[in-house]
């Protein structure tokens, strides 16, 4: 891509002559190169390979980072209820075996 842009800004300065006589110079350049870079296939696959992708996060069971989080957080409140649990189980346990 950077190729065919230094392309195009050589091709835009013969087209236009000197430098000297045109004061907007640079600001017509940029104008020509955004125009030329909106009409190229580039975006036209970038917008392709966006869509593919979007569709192929969509048909996976994907959560975002803040969901993952929560649940995170979650199973480690879990863990630890379980393992209290365990341990009063053990203890109960224990005095039924030794009254």
């Amino acid at each position: 891509m950077s190729g065919l842009l230094v392309s195009v800004i050589i091709f835009l300065i013969f087209l236009e002559g000197p430098i000297m006589n045109k004061p907007n110079f640079f600001d017509d350049i940029q104008a020509k190169i955004n125009q030329a870079i909106e009409n190229s296939p580039a975006k036209d696959i970038e917008k392709n390979v966006k869509a593919m992708l979007g569709q192929g996060f969509s048909k996976l069971d994907l959560v975002t980072r803040e969901e993952f989080d929560v649940q995170a957080q979650v199973l480690a409140s879990t863990r630890a209820k379980l393992e209290a649990l365990e341990a009063r189980v053990t203890e109960l346990e224990a005095q039924l075996k030794h009254p």
